[in-house]
């Protein structure tokens, strides 16, 4: 059975979920790195623990979850504690990810996209993936979108930008690039086609997942993936 991976990633408003949206319809295998981050630090789970443990009882809401917009005005204005937060959480979601893949490789899918926002900031995932895909906008497209979705002012919008890589920066790094700046179905179009590419490709997954995991050098993905696959 031939399976291989593919990064899907993009910028704050750039309109990554419209591309998933398509690709679902299109019945593709997704796994979304934002939802496996909201479920890795539930309450009484190892990251939320060490994750109120460094940042204190104040960003929890009355219910006790993490208050993820509280949390997020802290990293955003101190990237210290934006990498802190990541190596809590990032082992965490790695490990969850790597099991669902196995899942979809038991399934006998064709490839499954990793829809990871900071796909090319970390870069080491990069090397897991056969194929990178950036979902671009123009920047005044982009700033426009983030203040009208999230309410807020260009300078607070230019910030939340500012922390991540350029989209300029990230299309160079990408070898496919779905440009969201028109319509919806023009986009949608730019999926058909690369779906249509994807599933003319061949790759071995395992092949792939051990040559990457040993250039990374994660330990719990060491892990799993001696377990899973090699065992």
């Amino acid at each position: 059975s031939t399976m291989f991976l593919v990064g899907l990633s993009g910028g704050i408003a750039s309109g990554k979920s419209t591309v998933v949206a398509v690709f679902r319809e299109l019945g593709c295998a997704v796994i979304d790195a934002d939802v496996i981050a909201r479920e890795v630090v539930q309450p009484r789970l190892r990251a939320y623990q060490q994750i109120v443990r460094y940042f204190g009882t104040e960003i929890l809401l009355e219910n006790g979850e993490i208050n993820r917009e509280a949390l997020g005005n802290i990293i955003f204005s101190h990237p210290e504690k934006r990498q802190l937060l990541n190596s809590i959480t990032h082992p965490e979601i790695q490990k969850e990810m790597l099991k669902q893949i196995f899942k979809y490789f038991l399934l006998g899918y064709r490839y499954v996209i990793l829809d990871i926002p900071l796909l090319f900031e970390t870069k080491r995932l990069t090397k897991l993936m056969r194929h990178t895909v950036v979902v671009y906008c123009d920047p005044p497209a982009q700033l426009s979108r983030l203040m009208r979705r999230n309410g807020l002012s260009q300078a607070e919008a230019e910030a939340r930008i500012a922390s991540q890589l350029p989209l300029d920066e990230k299309r160079k790094l990408a070898t496919h690039v779905i440009d969201n700046s028109g319509d919806r179905e023009s986009t949608r179009r730019q999926v058909l086609r690369l779906h249509a590419h994807l599933e003319d490709s061949l790759d071995f997954l395992w092949v792939r997942l051990v040559v990457g995991t040993v250039v990374a050098g994660f330990g719990g993905l060491a892990y799993l993936l001696l377990r899973h696959f090699i065992s």
